[in-house]
């Protein structure tokens, strides 16, 4: 089993949203980086774990976790005009872009905000992807000692 980040701004899509889709599922479609569509095309596998993380908020971080359900398959919201990921040059015999289907797990039991992460980069968590500077990834990985480590805070009063 792999693990992953999911970022997502709430305002768009939210972990409360993905709860209330039907069966708990929805597609994980828009994704427009080329590295993180390589993740989900190459790597992603169903059964997969996810934290999905609310980002451009008042307090970004990692509000719950979630399932990968599928293998990766062609977005089709690249081929639709009307769609705001529409892309003109992705073509439906060659695509450029895919998404995986996600299933909510649950809500952690506080959220683990970006804020508290920073505090582990100097040992738990300084591989982190999100924590690197400059990575706006929307997809990125997490190893099983990370993926742990941030479960684990969750049992844990934040630090100041």
């Amino acid at each position: 089993m792999n693990y992953w980040l999911l970022k997502s701004e709430p305002s768009e899509f939210s972990i409360d949203d993905l709860e209330a889709s039907p069966n708990h599922q929805t597609c994980w479609d828009g994704v427009r980086n080329y590295q993180a569509r390589n993740f989900m095309r190459d790597a992603m596998a169903d059964g997969d774990l996810a934290f999905f993380y609310h980002s451009n908020c008042a307090e970004p971080g990692i509000a719950g976790i979630a399932r990968v359900v599928s293998a990766a398959y062609p977005d089709h919201t690249a081929f639709d005009p009307t769609d705001k990921h529409f892309d003109a040059a992705s073509d439906p015999d060659n695509p450029r872009w895919y998404m995986v289907d996600v299933r909510y797990e649950r809500k952690l039991l506080r959220p683990i905000s970006l804020k508290e992460m920073k505090q582990y980069k100097d040992n738990a968590l300084q591989e982190l992807a999100l924590l690197r500077r400059g990575n706006r990834l929307s997809v990125m990985p997490v190893t099983a000692e990370q993926w742990n480590f941030v479960v684990g805070l969750e049992q844990r009063k934040p630090v100041a």
